[in-house]
């Protein structure tokens, strides 16, 4: 099959699939302990929520990527849901790995509660069923599952091929089922690999403890565990039953068989190491008889407590290799499928709970050498790699190493953490560290940093509230954001179905807003308008020597603009003149306002957020250079380009080096230590300023004014600059000098210094996606 493979794909088609993950995870005390809180209502309702849910408990998040083109996507969108869940839960944290940490008795274990509806009852029942037969504590284990599809046009493609006049449903079918049977075999090494539960906490099963070896504070082991929640001390069933994978057909009866005896309640608590799943997996068995097998859900893999996310994308691509390892191997024949299925259950538990130390493993009936047979699992793997030019040789290579020595391994390293450090304490180390890390990284929206930010952190929030997002266009910032059959297209995270293109239109033209403004009776400076062809010496000579404003008549983000707080020479106003007209043809000169300029964040009918944005500017050293001091404040990690950090990247360029001319210095002047220079008077953040929240400052007079400049250019959303003499009193005079169409919302969010603001979810609201229960 190797060959045939080889001459039908390219490497890029064999690796071509879909990836999704369900990662399960408690939530903790700042000690340790089970949290017993309720399931923060910011997630709104648990069966509706696509991303972020419960499992069995209340305290027991999970946390679900979609379905995703590359191992990476979904790597980087489950540390995405990690860093949404870690900032939203209150002086909590999320347990990094897959036993519990410090849980009390079932009676004080909450399970997870539901609205009052019909599926609601059902998921309550269910658990309260799993709770009575299992037990609260079992339950508590956490892990996570591996989705993975080969890309349709890959199996369409065997089938032409190799199908023998078999129809595609059916071709497809075996082809999962033929992997489900390998993996059943061979998984003892998948649990190898990725094992990461060798030790437990003594609140999770005392009955155990008698037959354990405390190794550290709170912690028991024996000498060779890898995976207590693989082993028997885990959660499996209470009957070891192996269903029938022969064909979709004889696995559905397999599983309503077991129901009939009682084994289990329904088909979902079968609890095998890997699952068929089906295109409607709420009527699966109906579904999957009808549909077909859609994908395979691998169920054997322990959360990795060195990694944020739970895994690392080394062990996603491992198990992707895997997966196709699976399909290229020949089925073992010389022993049944039943005995395969033992067999491989037997082999999970002597790694689970032996797995480090020299073992010997059951295949086709014989003994044989862990190390050996694993090395031999993994040459086929390399020999396969090389002979389709995968490209993934370093990867086998680092698991062979991992097979040689049980050193290398996961297991081992955490169990030596936790005997050093003590099983509460070194896992909260890890939970703090990484919640420190969301923190640190809050304005990002990990896998989607090209995007601006304005554009993650509605994402994000929408995420957050279980929202569908989908992105139409990374490089246009055009996302979809869907909640049932609402739906709303937004562009930059503020241009939206509720702003008319005329209002666009009016907002973009300086001249036209003024005008309007001044009709609704809102004040704007007064001023004139120059064109090219006109004579610049003619309005440069009206304004010399007066407080001043020069910018082109349709540009936003400050490009182009010139201002002049103490009057300018007619020559340095001729060449602010020529500046604004290489952004427009039109040029606006105007007078100063006095005061210091606020950019008021309209949002429907209100005031989302008021900042004061310093301008660009510099403290010197008594040693470095403007020049030098701009590339140092520049290295801030919090600095930028294309609106994808908080701040922005300081431009030194013609209008900053004509206002430094304006005070006898250049980029080339060293400034005394303390002493602050600004490059600009304009203060957008976008041209490097600093931005500081006055929302809570502002007298609410000057909020109305803004939110009725707003309403007069009929804009739901809108950035109002506005000059106030004198902030702190409200009869203060003050001018509107410009309105901004798709204002941005991230420097409202993460302002350079005072209140962050959660506007995204107020952009939300007004585009109808209101916090509703289930339905």
């Amino acid at each position: 099959m190797l060959e045939r493979i080889r001459e039908l794909f390219t490497p890029e088609e064999i690796l071509a699939g879909g990836f999704g993950l369900e990662r399960e995870t408690l939530r903790t005390t700042n000690q340790g302990k089970l949290a017993t809180t309720m399931h923060p209502a910011i997630f709104g309702s648990k069966l509706r929520n696509p991303y972020i849910t419960t499992d069995f408990s209340e305290s027991q998040i999970e946390v679900i990527t979609p379905i995703f083109n590359s191992t990476s996507e979904a790597y980087h969108f489950v540390n995405a849901l990690y860093d949404i869940v870690a900032l939203n839960i209150e002086e909590e944290y999320l347990w990094p790995q897959s036993m519990p940490c410090d849980i009390p008795e079932d009676e004080a274990i909450p399970i997870a509660e539901y609205e009052d509806c019909e599926p609601c009852k059902t998921a309550r029942i269910y658990r309260e069923k799993l709770f009575k037969k299992y037990g609260g504590k079992k339950q508590l284990i956490s892990g996570i599952h591996f989705n993975f599809s080969f890309e349709e046009e890959f199996i369409k493609k065997l089938h032409e091929n190799m199908g023998k006049n078999q129809p595609y449903k059916l071709f497809k079918d075996e082809v999962y089922l033929k992997v489900v049977r390998n993996y059943l075999e061979y998984r003892w090494l998948m649990v190898y690999l990725i094992a990461a539960t060798p030790v437990m906490h003594d609140s999770y099963m005392q009955a155990h403890m008698e037959q354990l070896k405390k190794i550290g504070e709170g912690a028991y082991s024996s000498e060779g565990a890898m995976s207590y929640r693989l082993g028997t001390s885990g959660y499996k069933n209470t009957l070891d039953l192996y269903p029938d994978y022969t064909s979709v057909a004889t696995y559905t009866n397999s599983l309503n068989e077991f129901v009939a005896d009682g084994h289990l309640q329904n088909y979902k608590e079968l609890y095998s190491q890997i699952r068929p799943k089906a295109k409607d997996n709420g009527n699966l068995l109906e579904s999957i008889n009808q549909d077909g097998i859609q994908y395979i859900e691998v169920r054997s893999v322990d959360e990795n407590p060195f990694a944020k996310g739970g895994i690392t994308l080394e062990q996603l691509d491992f198990m992707h290799l895997f997966m196709i390892y699976l399909l290229y191997k020949e089925e073992n024949t010389t022993i049944s499928h039943e005995e395969r299925q033992k067999e491989g259950n037997y082999n999970q538990q002597m790694i689970a709970e032996s797995g480090l130390l020299d073992i010997k493993l059951l295949h086709n009936g014989q003994e044989v050498d862990k190390v050996t047979w694993g090395l031999e699992i993994l040459e086929e793997m390399l020999e396969m790699n090389n002979s389709l030019g995968l490209g993934k040789a370093e990867l086998i290579n680092q698991a062979i190493e991992r097979v040689k020595d049980v050193k290398l391994t996961i297991a081992y390293r955490l169990k030596v953490l936790i005997t050093e450090k003590g099983y509460i304490a070194s896992q909260l180390e890890l939970a703090k560290a990484y919640a420190q890390d969301a923190y640190n990284h809050r304005y990002k929206l990990e896998g989607y940093e090209e995007l601006e930010l304005s554009t993650q952190i509605l994402m994000r929030d929408a995420i957050t509230r279980g929202i569908k997002v989908d992105v139409l266009d990374r490089f246009d910032n055009f996302i979809e954001l869907k909640d049932g059959a609402h739906v709303e297209y937004v562009k930059q995270a503020t241009k939206t179905s509720k702003d008319s293109y005329i209002t666009m239109l009016m907002m973009e033209n300086k001249t036209v807003t003024k005008k309007v403004l001044e009709r609704n009776g809102v004040n704007v400076p007064k001023g004139i308008e120059v064109t090219k062809g006109q004579s610049l010496q003619l309005a440069a000579r009206r304004y010399a020597g007066r407080p001043a404003v020069v910018k082109p008549k349709s540009t936003n983000f400050g490009t182009g603009i010139s201002i002049f707080t103490e009057g300018g020479s007619e020559e340095d106003l001729v060449r602010a003149l020529e500046i604004g007209l290489e952004y427009d043809d039109t040029v606006l000169v105007e007078e100063f306002a006095k005061g210091k300029e606020y950019r008021f964040l309209v949002i429907g009918d209100e005031v989302a957020g008021i900042l004061h944005r310093v301008p660009a500017n510099v403290k010197g050293d008594g040693k470095s250079s403007i020049r030098e001091l701009v590339e140092v404040k520049n290295q801030d990690s919090l600095r930028g380009k294309g609106y994808k950090t908080p701040l922005e990247k300081i431009k030194l360029d013609a209008s900053s080096e004509l206002f430094l001319k304006q005070k006898d210095l250049n980029f080339d002047y060293v400034p005394v230590e303390g002493e602050v220079v600004y490059l600009r008077e304009n203060s957008n953040i976008s041209t490097g300023g600093d931005s500081i929240d006055y929302t809570d400052a502002i007298p609410n007079r000057f909020k109305k004014i803004a939110v009725e400049a707003a309403k007069a250019m009929e804009a739901k959303f809108c950035g109002v600059d506005m000059m106030i003499e004198d902030y702190s009193d409200e009869n203060s005079n003050y001018a509107i000098i410009e309105l901004n169409f798709n204002p941005a919302i991230h420097i409202h969010c993460y302002p350079y210094q005072g209140t962050e603001r959660r506007i995204g979810e107020k952009v939300l609201k007004v585009l109808g996606f209101e916090s509703v229960g289930c339905k």
